[in-house]
């Protein structure tokens, strides 16, 4: 069922008992307009959910060529990204926000306000209570971070450069002895300028959550 209060792209495919728009499931929330935007190619298997946004944001989005297997559901004010695959029974609340290139496992709670940076990889069965920054894995219950998504970033085709920077400052970060900011500095001073780098720093630097470890 696709509702009013839903803008779908081209070549949207939406499989059975699916529905689109419905309600957001926000005791605050009092009828106000607001929207679900689906982008171009995007596939959304069976009995997935897609709530509406609030008046805190105005809509949920899911970017372009996005694979939603069944019984996903994206909660009210969610910004999923381009190229994202979600795997069967995430469920995820309100105001998450994943990027680029992520890809979910199964049977995943995802927390309000979490971010899932672009290229990561979320094991399956996890429960994700805390931001999980770009190009790393995830998983565990609690989750945890295990190291970068080599894989994935192998298929990507990142340059051995790139890798070889992403292993430096995640190193900094997350097996060393510095404190957060500390791994930060260094990994700024020491580490090549390139956006891959930058975007990986930024991120963490911009977390309310906090990170995983």
């Amino acid at each position: 069922m696709i509702e009013r209060n839903a803008k779908l792209g081209t070549g949207v495919k939406v499989g059975y008992g699916t529905v689109i728009g419905n309600d957001p499931q926000d005791l605050k929330y009092e009828g106000a307009e607001t929207w679900v935007e689906i982008g171009d190619g995007t596939v959304l298997r069976e009995y997935c959910t897609i709530n509406r946004g609030t008046a805190a944001t105005g809509k949920t989005t899911v970017g372009e060529r996005c694979f939603l297997m069944s019984y996903v559901h994206v909660a009210h004010d969610c910004a999923i990204g381009n190229d994202v695959i979600i795997a069967n029974a995430v469920q995820m609340a309100g105001h998450v926000t994943v990027e680029d290139r992520a890809i979910i496992s199964g049977l995943i709670g995802i927390h309000q306000f979490v971010r899932i940076g672009t290229f990561a990889f979320v094991g399956g069965g996890s429960r994700v209570n805390q931001d999980v920054p770009p190009y790393t894995k995830a998983v565990g219950n609690p989750v945890h971070l295990y190291g970068l998504n080599s894989v994935g970033l192998q298929r990507a085709g990142f340059a051995p450069e790139v890798k070889l920077a992403l292993k430096r400052a995640y190193r900094l970060l997350f097996n060393s002895d510095l404190t957060v900011s500390q791994g930060i500095a260094r990994a700024r001073s020491e580490l090549p300028s390139v956006p891959e780098i930058e975007h990986f720093l930024r991120f963490i630097e911009g977390s309310q959550r906090g990170v995983l470890v």
